[in-house]
């Protein structure tokens, strides 16, 4: 089933290009009324958005303070834990920048590994489940009583987990499946991937010296990158087909694009092993006074990256909360 975007539509322009020169670096974002994150501020906040607004918070403090690195910290986390929920991802960077692998104490103890005298928890929220019946057809007793519970989210409470640097025991297997400087058979599930979303890929000397474009339901890539910058180029772009028409379009600058878009590159990039570099200078783009935007570019940023990494990760068992691995 191809992924359906609200927010995507076809666009006969060019919607991107995707260079080796920097990004403008003079773009400012645009302060809408009507933002999400901005309308969120007039509702009673759930204890995600909470978590969502504290971790945003820590990170404009450390970004006025002239530590662009932090931003570049938060996006290392998304690549490593991308089966969190957005939130928890943000809490364990505020708290633990570092970490590279987290689990509960339990599921610590079963691994063989024990938290060492004094370590301090990593909170992140739990989701808590309660059960309802389906009562679409309540004048059928018979098919009511058949009907399976499903599961509601009824709430959350706060849990603790622990970097594995903060444990001891036994040694873990390996669990990294890194590919140092070679994309390997992901290229080939991205573009497999691509075809389901109706996105055409072709590849094109004319759009030099850019070495991707986005047309909305058309990239073209330049032919002759190292595959290690194919894959990323592609990325780039397809992160600008999912995220970059329509409203969003008209609520951002085409610096604020760009640098989501790298920033997608950045994270499928780390988790699948390639060396990304930093560009925590490049990053701060997301960021200009305005903290409901960045905080909505750092949602929409890790859901992206998600999407891409479950469609070319698909082979890898989808791990659960209580425990995450860095790729």
């Amino acid at each position: 089933m191809p992924f359906a975007n609200p927010l995507t539509a076809a666009n006969p322009a060019p919607t991107s290009s995707h260079n080796a020169a920097p990004h403008s670096k003079k773009a400012a974002l645009r302060h809408r009324s009507d933002s999400p994150y901005q309308q969120r501020n007039t509702q009673r906040e759930n204890p995600a958005q909470v978590l969502i607004k504290q971790a945003v918070d820590s990170l404009i403090q450390q970004l006025e303070a002239g530590k662009s690195e932090a931003l570049t910290a938060y996006l290392t986390a998304m690549a490593r834990f991308h089966n969190y929920s957005f939130g928890n991802i943000l809490a364990i960077a505020r708290q633990k920048p570092d970490a590279t692998r987290v689990a509960g104490i339990r599921t610590w103890n079963e691994l063989g590994r024990f938290v060492k005298k004094g370590e301090k928890g990593i909170q992140i929220l739990a989701p808590m489940l309660g059960y309802s019946r389906n009562r679409k057809d309540a004048d059928d007793a018979e098919q009511r009583s058949e009907t399976k519970p499903q599961a509601v989210l009824i709430g959350f409470r706060a849990v603790y987990v622990f970097d594995i640097s903060q444990t001891e025991g036994a040694e873990l297997p390996e669990m990294n499946h890194s590919i140092s400087g070679d994309a390997g058979e992901h290229r080939d599930r991205l573009i497999e991937f691509l075809s389901l979303q109706n996105i055409q890929l072709e590849f094109n000397e004319k759009i030099a010296p850019a070495l991707g474009v986005s047309y909305g339901g058309k990239i073209a890539l330049l032919p002759g990158q190292s595959k290690a910058q194919e894959f990323t180029t592609l990325v780039h772009e397809t992160a600008h087909e999912l995220l970059h028409k329509t409203e969003r379009r008209t609520m951002t600058t085409a610096t604020v694009r760009e640098t989501e878009a790298e920033a997608v590159a950045f994270i499928v990039g780390q988790a699948i092993g390639l060396e990304m570099g930093n560009a925590s200078s490049d990053y701060i783009q997301l960021y200009h006074g305005n903290a409901a935007l960045l905080a909505e570019s750092l949602e929409v940023i890790q859901r992206t990256s998600a999407i891409i990494l479950g469609a070319i990760r698909r082979e890898e068992t989808a791990q659960p909360e209580q425990f995450a691995t860095a790729s």
